[in-house]
């Protein structure tokens, strides 16, 4: 099969271009590398260093590797930033995107897997584990932005016959994850106590979120390949973990014991969110494999490679 993946030099991309080719898929990355890596993209992927917003560069991309799936994980992904200049994110999560289904008609793409997002489309959750059924309440602009696609792809469908299948995210963390920026708490603070820093703890650390395994992610979308199944899905957990229990699990990871230390609170922070997967169990069969304890587990060990590195090289794991 060939599958052009977007944003496959970054964290999430990079961990599913590895799992294709292992199967035997013929696989391409278009990606920026704004925030991904050259290093993440195996020498038997080609590399397109392509802009999503660059239309006509992206048509030329799905014409020459010519994809029969198109695994859409490029994205404007800072919260922050959707926030403080909601154009920008809506020219990449958006116009981006579009330009980017235009050119799957256009070249005979049979199917899109979208990496869409659970905690920002679904805001503040009324009923807990939320379905798919649950009302999309975004609280920033990039839940906007990353729910607007959804409808583009219903409509494409519907239009051009285009099947798609949508990934709704929660948290996800593991080996690759970039600590500095718009990262993970997970990342962040297993670099944190590795340098023996103190991570500070937002508020009173009882803010509750989903926490998936990048290589449980990786495996969702695999079985999403070859699904039949149109609309979207929660790749999720349905385990509530506030931060003050994740901070404790990561000390014991890393063997490094430090105090909770609390600063001030997130203005509007979320306070909890966790995804339902049952949709997903039964549409692909999928359900997380990786505990949080052992995922932590293979994340520090990450961290601790790459530190030990001079040059650092990003490119030494499998997950």
């Amino acid at each position: 099969m060939r599958i052009l993946v977007t944003g496959g030099a970054g964290f999430i991309g990079s961990h599913l271009v590895d799992r294709f080719l292992e199967l035997g898929h013929e696989v391409a990355v278009l990606d920026d590398l704004s925030t991904g890596f050259r290093e993440f993209v195996p020498p038997r992927a080609r590399l397109y260093e392509v802009d999503l917003t660059d239309a006509p560069a992206v048509e030329r991309v799905v014409a020459d590797f010519r994809p029969e799936i198109v695994d859409h994980h490029a994205a404007q992904i800072d919260v922050r930033r959707s926030v403080d200049d909601p154009v920008f994110d809506a020219r990449t999560n958006i116009l981006g995107a579009l330009g980017l289904l235009q050119a799957c008609t256009r070249h005979q793409v049979r199917k899109v897997v979208y990496a869409s997002t659970g905690g920002a489309l679904y805001g503040e959750g009324r009923t807990l584990p939320a379905t798919e059924e649950h009302p999309v309440n975004p609280e920033s602009p990039y839940g906007v932005s990353k729910h607007t696609l959804e409808h583009y792809l219903y409509l494409w469908k519907l239009l051009h016959g285009l099947d798609y299948t949508v990934l709704r995210y929660p948290n996800v963390y593991g080996p690759r994850q970039n600590p500095h920026g718009e990262a993970g708490v997970i990342a962040i603070f297993a670099e944190k106590l590795l340098r023996g820093e103190q991570p500070v703890i937002n508020g009173s650390g009882e803010q509750t979120r989903d926490y998936v395994y990048v290589g449980d992610v990786a495996r969702a979308n695999l079985l999403a390949l070859k699904s039949d199944f149109c609309g979207a899905l929660n790749v999720g957990t349905g385990v509530e973990t506030d931060v003050n229990q994740l901070f404790a699990v990561l000390c014991a990871a890393t063997g490094v014991h430090k105090p909770e230390q609390h600063g001030p609170a997130k203005p509007g922070e979320q306070s909890r969110s966790v995804l339902d997967p049952s949709k997903a169990r039964s549409a692909l069969g999928w359900q997380p494999a990786v505990s949080l304890a052992e995922g932590m587990a293979r994340t520090v060990a990450y961290f601790r490679e790459r530190m030990a590195m001079p040059d650092g090289n990003h490119r030494d794991d499998r997950g």
